[in-house]
């Protein structure tokens, strides 16, 4: 895909990408693909893949009890249990407010790990990385953001997300489906969204401006970006997804060339 070449344009050190259509299939790829780059928040949808796993083999439930008075594991996935953005302080109620945090996400890797009486780097290995081959990718600390992995290890994840073979279908379309609609909150490098949708681990676009995807992107597409310059999302309408990786840390670079270069991979894909 020529349009992946635009990565060569960004102000950045190193930077791969890659394109994986819904049937599996790498549609193109540019750059180091095989070089480990940190995550950051990108870890956050393998860790939510996770504990989809460990809810379908019933070491835990979505609503049951999990952080601060009141919040359970979904509102944990969902960014509403009221958890701090990186303290682990409650500054709401349960599912009043979308407040992005990982300390929610750390308090979710701690509950699934009592729950399954393994660590939570070791259960996400065997729960997900291990079963897609995704054999360069490693979780050093935090599940909201110690994450280290290769664009060809989230394109197996990508194409696990568009077809799934760990989880049951029903379970990733109810990941990608907003959890208490209509809250608003704050979009980190992106100010206030009203409203700022998200699912179980998933941001979801739906018509939210700024955003880091394209705006030809479907307000149907979902995933997550890192502030140290790293994205994936998935287009259901585009039967496809996205992946980059870079070692510069997001900022306003990342918000001009982000979003041209989605529409030119979507606009590829359409011709």
């Amino acid at each position: 895909m020529q349009s992946l070449a635009m990565i060569e344009n960004w102000p950045v050190p190193t930077a791969a990408a890659a394109v994986v259509r819904a049937d599996g299939s790498v549609a193109g790829s540019h750059g180091p693909t095989d070089r480990r780059f940190p995550l950051a928040s990108v870890t956050k949808p393998l860790a939510a893949y996770a504990a989809l796993v460990a809810y379908e083999e019933g070491a835990i439930e979505l609503d049951e009890p999990a952080g601060p008075e009141g919040a359970t594991v979904r509102h944990l996935l969902a960014h509403t249990s009221g958890l701090a953005f990186d303290e682990h302080r409650a500054m709401a109620a349960p599912g009043t407010r979308r407040l992005y945090s990982n300390a929610g996400f750390e308090v979710l890797g701690d509950h699934i790990a009592k729950a399954t009486d393994i660590p939570f780097a070791d259960y996400l290995h065997q729960a997900v990385l291990e079963p897609l081959g995704m054999t360069s990718t490693t979780l050093d600390g935090s599940p909201a953001k110690d994450g280290v992995s290769t664009v060809d290890d989230l394109a197996r994840f990508a194409a696990e997300v568009q077809a799934p073979r760990l989880l049951d279908a029903r379970t990733v379309l109810e990941a990608m489906t907003v959890v208490h609609p209509g809250l608003s909150g704050v979009l980190p490098g992106y100010g206030n969204q009203k409203p700022n949708d998200w699912g179980l681990g998933f941001e979801i676009r739906d018509s939210k401006s700024p955003h880091w995807t394209g705006a030809s992107s479907s307000p149907r597409a979902f995933g997550h970006f890192g502030q140290s310059g790293t994205f994936l999302w998935i287009d259901p309408d585009a039967r496809a997804a996205c992946v980059a990786l870079t070692d510069r840390a997001f900022g306003p670079w990342a918000i001009e060339a982000w979003p041209a270069f989605t529409d030119a991979v979507l606009a590829e894909l359409r011709g």
